[in-house]
């Protein structure tokens, strides 16, 4: 199954970190140190909604 979710990514100051949420599943939040660490966390996590 080739699920397509949208991706919001934004800064958290709180955090200290890049937040990947994904507004559709509540609870479906990575986080990384830049952008791209968030985006790659995120997305390995799909495996999990197969």
């Amino acid at each position: 199954m080739n699920l397509k979710y949208e991706i919001i990514l934004y800064w958290s100051n709180e955090d200290e970190a890049f937040i990947a949420e994904v507004p559709e599943l509540p609870g479906c939040v990575a986080h990384g140190s830049t952008q791209e660490s968030a985006l790659q966390k995120r997305q390995r996590s799909d495996s999990t909604l197969d």
